[in-house]
């Protein structure tokens, strides 16, 4: 097959930044969901791998003027894009506006999942278990009102671990006050505040359409081996400064050591919200138990990460991987997935 990989690479994120705000500075974890240079790399050869012509454009204003021009059978989307509720969503757009078939879920479905609070209004009306929570658009004590604590506060739209570090657990309303205040004016966006469920955590990769849905083997996230102060979450600090190629962190247990039920409930759980959501293809999705072992959804990424290192601790791969397939199967049943769909 003729595949384009659209992709957003750290440095492409940056340029765009740039275009539209030079000179203005960007947080450190601004381009937080950038690709390196490796990983698109490592797409790319992978696909040519397994017979594939591919190419690669960076997602940004020329990228309608190239596809137009280039025509693949099919776009693999991994870009993340940079402003905005729709950013996931500006490449599928594209490629529909053109008529291309790609990869994942659609701009509607990327942009629900991209914000935190949609996608939980959703899964709240299908019955699905998810923290409670507010959205503050201004710093409002009254609003934090009621609330029980710990509570967790973040951007609204955003993944990767973007504007979640480990100060994001708070303890009482002094320090979610503060937080959210600084929040709103960092990301210049809206902030979510949620219960903090304090059970264990998983990471589950879902791919397929249909009745072919599947669930690949569940990642557990053990944060013993975090730092003895920190809070149990997979910070950005977590993700990208404690955890290095070099010491890596022993975080990740793939399969995930648990009991049937729990693997039971897990797999309903994530099934369902793939399908209340009109998630397409593939995604990964973060689960949480409560206090009583009942799994709510965290959050959905149905542009998961796809680092190519066993190192590197990406868990769809990582998930894939336990499941038997190498980095090339994985991503070339992906493609499999999403041509059947359109019937190629």
């Amino acid at each position: 097959m003729k595949i384009t990989v659209a992709h957003s690479t750290k440095e492409g994120l940056k340029a765009e930044y740039l275009k539209h705000f030079s000179g203005k500075e960007a947080s450190e974890d601004f381009f937080a969901e950038g690709d390196s240079p490796e990983t698109i790399n490592a797409v790319l050869n992978a696909l040519r791998e397994k017979g594939h012509e591919v190419s690669g454009i960076e997602a940004d204003d020329e990228a309608l003027t190239k596809l137009e021009k280039n025509r693949p059978d099919i776009v693999f989307n991994v870009a993340e894009g940079l402003f905005g509720d729709f950013r996931e969503s500006y490449m599928p757009m594209i490629c529909e506006r053109l008529g291309l078939p790609y990869t994942g879920s659609g701009p509607v479905e990327l942009a629900v999942c991209l914000n935190k609070a949609r996608a939980k209004e959703i899964l709240s009306y299908y019955s699905v278990p998810n923290a409670s929570f507010k959205v503050f658009s201004s710093a409002d004590r009254r609003e934090l009102e009621g609330m029980k604590y710990p509570l967790i506060v973040k951007p609204v739209a955003e993944g990767s671990s973007k504007g979640v570090f480990d100060n994001s657990v708070v303890e009482n309303p002094e320090e979610a006050y503060k937080l959210v205040k600084e929040c709103l004016k960092k990301y210049n966006q809206q902030i979510i505040v949620e219960n903090f469920l304090e059970g264990d955590e998983f990471t589950v990769a879902v791919w397929g359409n249909g009745d072919e849905i599947e669930v690949l083997p569940i990642v557990s996230i053990n944060y013993d081996d975090l730092p003895e102060t920190a809070h149990k979450i997979y910070s950005y600090e977590a993700k990208w400064i404690w955890d290095t190629p070099e010491n890596p962190l022993d975080i990740f247990k793939c399969p995930a050591d648990i009991s049937s039920s729990t693997k039971k409930g897990i797999e309903e759980t994530v099934k369902k919200t793939y399908r209340v959501l009109g998630i397409r293809d593939w995604c990964r999705i973060d689960v949480r138990l409560d206090a009583k072992g009942v799994p709510h959804i965290i959050e959905l990424n149905p542009l998961p990460g796809i680092l190519p290192k066993p190192e590197d601790n990406s868990c769809f791969p990582k998930a894939a991987r336990t499941a038997g397939y190498s980095y090339g199967e994985m991503l070339n049943k992906i493609i499999s997935i999403a041509s059947r769909r359109y019937g190629i």
